[in-house]
C-alpha cells in the first residue's frame, strides 16, 4: 500500500549525478583528465537540480497555504446562509440553527452564519433555489430533506435538479423515521393496520412520511387513509391530539424527547430506515413488514437516504478548496465540546459522518436500478 508520494524524481536523479561524479574522484590510472573534467560538469548540474528540488518542495508547502489563506480572505467579513426547506421548530432548524451557532468558529475567516426558512413543496422550493438560483461560492449552503435523490429519481416532474451537483459537507445524524400512533387509535397494533383503516398524516407527497405511507398502502396490505397538506412536525402533535389523524411518520430525532412521547400518549409502532435504531430495537423496520423480495428492495431503496439523515450541502459549482475548508470546518465542529454540550442541551441526536462518506451513500441512491425505482414510482401513485 502506497503511504506516502514517493521520493522526488529531481533528487533521485542529483543523487545519481553525484554518486557518479564521486565515482570519478578515486584515484584509477583509466581516469585522469577527462574523468575529472567530466566530474566537474555532474557536480554543476547536481547543484542546478537541488536547487530545482528544493524549490520544487517550497512550492509544495506554499500551495496549500496559499489556498487556505485564499479561503480566509474570501470568508472574511462574509454572511453565510445555511437554508433550510421546512418551516421553525422540527429538527432541520434544529441542526441549522446549532451549525449557525458554531460553524464559523471552524471556517477560516470566521464568517457570520445565518439560518434562512423557505417553506413550501415539503422543502423543494429550497433545494430548486440552490440547485438554480443560488450563489455558487460557497456562502449558501443546504440543509434539505434527506430524499432529495429518492425525489429525483422517482417524482422527477417535482425533483427537477441533480443531487449529483451537490457537495455534502457532513451530517449530524442519520434520520430513522418513526410511525408515532396515539394511544386512543381504532388500530392498536401493526396487524390491526391492515384490518382497520387508519388516518395517517403529512405534509405533502414530497416528504418522507408520504413515501412510507405509499409503500406500506401499495405492497403491504395496509388500509391507510392519506391526508396530506400539514404545514410542517410543529402542528403534527397537535393534529394527532384532536383525533384528526391516527398516526404520523416523521424523523424519531424530532419526536423522542417529547412530553406526549414519554408519557405514552404517542408511541411508535413502525420504523424506516436500513436497520434498527438502537432506541427503538422492538420496533420493525417497514421491509420486514413485507413479503415480496422485490418489494423489501423498494422499501429499503426509500429508505436509504436515512443514512443521509441531517446533512449539509452546497452546490458543487463551489471552488474546490472552499468545499475542502467547509467539510473539514464540519468535522472540526462535531467533535468540538462546546457544540455536543449544546446539542445535548436542546436534545439534539449526534451520530456524525463525514461529508465524503454521505456523498457515497448519496452516488449509489442515485445508481440504484430502473427496475427497483419504477416499483417505488409505481407506488407513489
Amino acid at each position: 500500500m502506497d503511504h506516502g508520494a514517493g521520493p522526488c524524481p529531481m533528487l533521485v536523479m542529483a543523487d545519481e549525478l553525484r554518486t557518479r561524479a564521486a565515482m570519478c574522484e578515486r584515484p584509477s590510472s583509466l581516469r585522469s583528465h577527462r574523468c575529472g573534467e567530466a566530474g566537474m560538469r555532474m557536480n554543476r548540474a547536481v547543484v542546478r537540480l537541488l536547487s530545482f528540488a528544493s524549490l520544487c518542495a517550497c512550492a509544495l508547502i506554499v500551495l496549500p497555504a496559499r489556498a487556505q489563506n485564499a479561503v480566509e480572505e474570501f470568508y472574511r467579513g462574509k454572511t453565510v446562509t445555511i437554508l433550510i426547506g421546512h418551516p421553525a421548530g422540527g429538527s432541520y432548524d434544529l441542526y441549522a440553527r446549532l451549525a449557525a451557532a458554531h460553524l464559523g468558529r471552524f471556517i477560516p475567516g470566521h464568517p457570520q452564519i445565518l439560518v434562512q426558512s423557505r417553506p413550501g413543496g415539503s422543502g423543494a422550493g429550497a433545494v430548486q433555489f440552490l440547485y438554480a438560483f443560488g450563489p455558487r461560492d460557497g456562502t449558501l449552503l443546504g440543509l434539505f430533506t434527506e430524499t432529495v435523490g429518492l425525489i429525483q429519481l422517482s417524482q422527477p416532474e417535482i425533483g427537477k435538479w441533480r443531487v449529483q451537483d451537490f457537495a455534502y459537507l457532513g451530517s449530524f445524524a442519520n434520520v430513522n423515521s418513526a410511525f408515532m400512533m396515539r394511544k386512543d387509535s381504532p388500530a392498536k397494533s401493526v396487524e390491526d393496520m391492515r384490518r382497520i383503516e387508519t388516518k395517517v398524516g403529512c405534509n405533502s407527497r414530497l416528504g418522507q412520511s408520504y413515501v412510507n405511507y405509499t409503500v406500506l398502502k401499495a405492497y403491504g396490505g395496509f388500509k391507510l387513509h392519506i391526508v396530506c397538506g400539514y404545514p410542517g412536525s410543529m402542528e403534527f402533535s397537535m393534529v394527532l391530539a384532536r383525533g384528526e389523524v391516527d398516526v404520523i411518520s416523521g424523523a424519531w430525532n424530532a419526536w423522542r424527547r417529547r412530553a406526549d412521547v414519554l408519557d405514552g400518549t404517542l408511541r411508535p409502532v413502525i420504523q424506516s430506515g436500513l436497520k434498527r435504531h438502537s432506541e427503538l430495537p422492538d420496533v420493525p423496520l417497514m421491509q420486514e413488514l413485507l413479503d415480496d423480495p422485490k418489494h423489501k428492495q423498494v422499501a429499503e431503496f426509500l429508505s436509504s437516504a436515512s443514512t443521509i439523515g441531517r446533512a449539509l450541502l452546497v452546490h458543487k459549482a463551489v471552488p474546490a478548496e472552499r468545499i475542502a475548508a467547509l467539510r473539514e470546518a464540519f468535522d472540526e465542529m462535531v467533535k468540538d465540546p462546546l457544540f455536543i454540550m449544546q446539542a445535548e442541551r436542546v436534545g439534539a441526536e449526534l451520530d456524525p459522518t463525514s461529508g465524503a462518506e454521505i456523498q457515497k451513500i448519496s452516488d449509489a441512491i442515485v445508481a440504484t436500478p430502473k427496475e427497483i425505482v419504477d416499483l417505488a414510482a409505481a407506488a407513489q401513485k
